[in-house]
């Protein structure tokens, strides 16, 4: 850790990362906040988590892009706008022209701009830090996302209470113009896909005979090592995409596109996705009726500890991942997912709200523990000009579930009530546990450190 911190690229990224997840997270309270303040329905909460979570499934789109534009600039040029565009509720508030629409409007613009910016992040941690420090440089951004979102969910409860919905949103403008400041000043090594624009001709694959690149100290290949099966039926489909030399900048965008999602084939991340896409449709359901359950447990304070108990059971998760490295994956998954979902349960049964707070972050904390190792296995075994295109790739297929969940979560609440919703998405972790035990080629992951190809053999 002392060493990250010593990387000034690195506590640039992390400080940008810091500052941009405050204004996340008390926007996102306050304008779900507001939708429910603004209507008192959860269709209405259950279409703003779709609105907003929509985006994510678009997310393989942007990973060509990543890979091959500035990682400086496009973090800089999405806080920017994203700034101006929150800036817009407090304007429409001020002249009396608020309305449910704009705010409904705003949200998913925002969250389309963050598939850029979440790639960009995480394919900029092995520009910037050694391999054998991404465990720790993922540990520190997941403590920077949720340990912001611990502190600042709860806080933005009390805020809105205090000062109004409306006027966090123009806190949050100042911090995207704070973490733009902040990204202007990094310096991010350049990779021989990243370009401009698309208008160039499109790189072949690390480990491919035409390829001129030198060995890099974070896992990058150099030209006399072996090339993998893998990489070569990438390769030979990139070869496919390419018509000819005057291939237009579409066709370039494609062909990487088709790439990335290439590359994922005969993994066992494609074993993942379909329990992801399950708990994830449980998530999102979740986060469309919290509003209400929050407003039903504890007013709106309750809301922003039960956003907060989130967060934190998602932080303990990551901070502890480097502990858990060691252990043998598949169990250790297994049975997270088997005390998360009783955790869960027990949360909606207790029926008080402190208790209710505390297993709500028990039950998180598996979360957090997987998501900081399969982020670290990735980035440590996908050749980073893949890096930007696999990632997003991946986030698409695990999250598109999630607005679906929200939408589903929404409408039912408003025939049945949130705490049915609430306790059907808790059956959804323990159905994870066992859908975990039931593949053999997950079940038998090993450690971590042990991982060195997503290959089923």
């Amino acid at each position: 850790m002392h060493t990250l911190l010593r990387n000034r690229n690195f506590t640039r990224l992390f400080a940008g990362r810091l500052v941009t997840n405050v204004g996340d997270s008390v926007y996102f309270v306050a304008a779900m906040w507001l939708v429910w303040e603004l209507t008192g329905s959860e269709f209405f909460t259950g279409l703003a988590g779709f609105l907003v979570l929509a985006p994510s499934g678009l997310q393989f789109l942007f990973g060509p892009l990543v890979d091959r534009w500035d990682l400086r600039r496009i973090l800089v040029g999405t806080q920017l706008v994203q700034g101006l565009l929150v800036l817009s509720v407090p304007i429409a508030a001020a002249t009396g022209n608020l309305s449910v629409w704009l705010v409904l409007a705003v949200m998913p613009t925002l969250a389309l701009l963050n598939q850029l910016v979440y790639p960009a992040q995480t394919a900029a941690i092995p520009r910037l830090v050694e391999q054998e420090e991404l465990v720790a440089a993922n540990s520190l951004f997941a403590l920077a996302y949720q340990g912001v979102d611990a502190v600042f969910n709860a806080l933005a409860g009390v805020l809105v209470v205090v000062v109004g919905a409306v006027a966090l949103f123009t806190l949050d403008a100042v911090t995207f113009v704070l973490a733009a400041a902040l990204f202007s000043t990094l310096s991010v090594p350049r990779t021989d896909a990243t370009d401009s624009n698309l208008d160039a001709e499109p790189e072949t694959l690390p480990g491919t005979p035409t390829q001129d690149v030198e060995a890099t100290p974070d896992g990058g290949q150099s030209p006399d090592e072996p090339v993998s099966e893998i990489e070569e039926t990438v390769s030979d489909e990139r070869l496919d995409a390419t018509v000819s030399d005057g291939d237009d900048s579409q066709s370039a965008y494609f062909a990487d596109l088709r790439e990335g999602i290439m590359y994922l084939r005969g993994t066992f991340l494609i074993s993942m996705l379909f329990g992801s896409m399950v708990i994830n449709f449980a998530l999102g359901a979740t986060i469309a009726v919290l509003p209400s359950y929050g407003a039903l447990v504890g007013g709106v304070e309750g809301y922003g500890f039960l956003m907060a108990a989130l967060a934190v059971g998602i932080l303990f998760g990551s901070l502890a991942a480097s502990l858990l490295a060691g252990f043998a994956f598949g169990r250790l998954s297994i049975v997270a997912f088997l005390l998360s979902g009783i955790a869960w349960l027990g949360a909606v049964a207790v029926g008080w709200l402190p208790a209710t707070v505390a297993l709500f972050v028990l039950a998180f904390v598996p979360v957090g523990v997987t998501n900081v190792l399969i982020v670290s296995v990735i980035q440590a075994v996908v050749p980073e000009t893949l890096l930007g295109r696999v990632t997003a790739v991946l986030g698409s297929a695990s999250a598109v579930s999630t607005p679906f969940g929200a939408l589903a979560g929404g409408a039912t609440a408003s025939l049945v009530g949130p705490v049915a919703v609430i306790t059907v998405a808790g059956i959804g972790f323990l159905l994870l546990a066992v859908y975990l035990a039931s593949v053999p080629t997950l079940r038998q992951l090993p450690a971590v450190s042990d991982i060195d190809t997503l290959g089923t053999n």
